[in-house]
């Protein structure tokens, strides 16, 4: 039998809370979208991961993966609105590999940015998180594009930083789309190493939500699961950061 759609929410609340994170299988997850608007671009929206850009800044390391990013208001009561481009920045104490610099990455596509299903998921994580913080009145919001791809001489790394927290409030992490792709388990640990949590986002809508101030999260590496034949793994990161 079938939960109903505000037992689901709570429960992933009660989860949050309890806990520091929940996983929501990709059918769950999407009908709480759904509830708020119908999807009907997705297919659209999904296919705008065939357009990323190179991540110049991880390629300087010897590693690759393809990004956008966007950047967003939220208030607790009023609608999701995008701010002018800007850099993505993360000190040094929250990624060890490339903190305390102002990165610039390729625009989320601007008919991608106003998106309904883009809109529809920020819309959520506004709701969700706004619960669980109630007297936040304003949010930064980052959208991240990622496309890892993997071959048969190197894997791909989701989490070239390792096991992370983003230094800010909270974390949505949704997988669009896997092709060809084994492992990429997302694990979840508490800050003093000790193992919370794991899950492989294996299908659209499989999704991790954080609270990052309290549990660190990371991706195992990805490889090609036919070693002949093109393999991605392409996800989205929404951060949420009270100001």
């Amino acid at each position: 039998m079938n939960v109903p759609l505000e037992a689901n929410e709570a429960t992933l609340h009660d989860q949050v809370r309890d806990e520091g994170f929940a996983f929501v299988h990709g059918g769950d997850m999407r009908r709480l979208v759904e509830h708020l608007a119908p999807l009907s671009d997705w297919e659209a929206f999904a296919s705008s991961w065939n357009a990323l850009e190179p991540d110049t800044y991880l390629a300087a390391t010897g590693r690759f993966r393809r990004r956008r990013h966007a950047v967003f208001a939220a208030s607790r009561f009023g609608h999701v609105e995008a701010r002018p481009h800007q850099a993505h920045f993360q000190t040094l104490s929250y990624n060890t590999l490339q903190g305390d610099i102002e990165r610039w990455f390729a625009p989320v596509l601007p008919e991608i940015a106003q998106s309904t299903t883009l809109l529809a998921i920020l819309d959520f994580c506004r709701d969700f998180f706004g619960g669980l913080s109630p007297d936040v009145a304003q949010w930064h919001v980052e959208v991240h594009q990622f496309r890892i791809e993997a071959t048969a001489g190197a894997a791909g790394e989701p989490t070239p930083e390792g096991s992370h927290r983003d230094g800010v409030d909270y974390v949505l992490v949704l997988l669009i789309d896997r092709e060809n792709i084994a492992s990429g388990t997302t694990t979840i640990h508490a800050p003093d190493g000790r193992s919370l949590g794991e899950f492989t986002l294996a299908h659209a809508f499989d999704a991790a939500l954080i609270h990052d101030p309290r549990v660190f999260h990371g991706v195992t590496p990805v490889t090609p699961l036919d070693e002949n034949k093109a393999s991605h793994r392409d996800v989205l990161v929404v951060t949420f950061r009270a100001t």
